[in-house]
């Protein structure tokens, strides 16, 4: 039914597992760990934009909270009004609430996919998801993109004497498929290997948190529901990888450790890069205004003054302007309007009288 997720993720580990094979050799353990390693790392790669596009977001929810708060006290009483006010918001801004969570919702499906291809590698279990095949009928079947010669690669792949797929808790039943590459695996050594990813996730899964939360705005930490998702990111969740982690198969937890170390990483430098942006932003926005100020000693200048000054003077200047003189010299008679250079001032009835002489 999940095909569409089990074939890509299979064919990614796939292609990680030629190419450190064809350095350290196919069936090495280390080839397939890494693997796993660089499985994880293309996805992350692959969701880099989708993640500062939620760091900005996160950010911007931040800003906005004043303005959201304004908003829930001024209809909190009317939902409908809320809601479109609410959205209104959203898309003025530019504000998108589904990149907050993106990332996280595009991760699920493919732990849960490469989870269900680790498990395919062993099928002679009769639980949930397996198939109840024999050791042999096992080996001999192709998992996804991987074919048989692969699956016998990975069942007989160790690393410190355990093998990638098995857990702490798996039944000594479905422990007899990995005879076929190998000796049957000692439940110490399992132990061994999972116990201290299982401890390096939880921690690791703590501190990525604790750096989320310390980068907080004041106004989001004293928000109730922030507060509860703060509480679950920094305390519940290490403590889940530690409780799950003796059900979860070895190249699972490698995974998980993985996954953080790329998470630490990727926090530093995108929020490393935003708040030298922000700082850029500051200092161009000081030489603007040192740029506008006044040099030192200046007096400075009101512009409204400077404007209204102007204006007064062109008024001053049109009063004081002679008035124009008629045609041929003739000034104007005391009293008289003054026209302009298109009307004639004497010249029409000189040209009546005129006109009567030749009658």
């Amino acid at each position: 039914m999940l095909d569409f997720i089990y074939y890509p993720v299979s064919a990614i580990l796939w292609f990680w597992h030629r190419a450190f094979g064809f350095v350290l050799g196919n069936d090495n353990g280390w080839a397939w760990a890494l693997a796993v390693v660089f499985l994880v790392f293309t996805l992350r790669l692959v969701l880099y934009k989708p993640f500062v596009k939620q760091v900005r977001t996160t950010k911007q929810m931040q800003e906005l909270q004043p303005q959201i708060k304004a908003l829930q006290a001024k209809y909190k009483n009317d939902r409908q009004k809320m809601a479109l006010e609410m959205q209104k918001l959203q898309k003025d801004h530019g504000f998108n609430p589904l990149m907050g969570c993106l990332p996280v919702l595009l991760q699920v499906p493919v732990f849960l996919g490469l989870f269900h291809v680790l498990r395919s590698f062993n099928r002679t279990g009769s639980g949930f998801g397996q198939l109840g095949m024999s050791v042999q009928e096992n080996a001999n079947t192709a998992n996804y993109i991987f074919s048989a010669a692969d699956v016998q690669s990975f069942l007989g792949a160790r690393i410190f004497g355990a093998p990638l797929s098995a857990m702490i808790t798996m039944p000594d039943s479905m422990m007899e498929a990995f005879t076929v590459s190998g000796g049957e695996p000692s439940r110490v050594a399992i132990a061994a290997v999972s116990i201290p990813l299982m401890i390096i996730a939880g921690v690791a899964t703590h501190f990525n948190a604790r750096a989320s939360v310390a980068r907080q705005s004041p106004e989001a930490l004293a928000n109730p529901q922030a507060a509860l998702m703060n509480k679950l990111a920094l305390y519940v969740f290490p403590l889940g990888v530690l409780v799950g982690g003796p059900f979860l198969p070895v190249a699972i937890l490698i995974y998980w450790v993985s996954n953080n170390i790329w998470t630490y990483v990727q926090q530093h430098f995108v929020f490393g890069r935003m708040e030298k942006e922000e700082e850029e932003r500051k200092a161009a926005a000081i030489e603007k205004r040192a740029a506008n100020a006044p040099k030192p000693g200046a007096k400075p200048v009101d512009v409204r003054k400077k404007s209204a000054a102007s204006d007064d003077t062109v008024t001053d200047a049109d009063a004081a302007a002679p008035a124009p003189a008629t045609q041929n010299g003739a000034k104007p008679k005391p009293g008289a309007k003054a026209t302009g250079g298109k009307k004639r001032s004497g010249g029409g009835n000189r040209g009546r009288a005129n006109q009567k002489k030749r009658r």
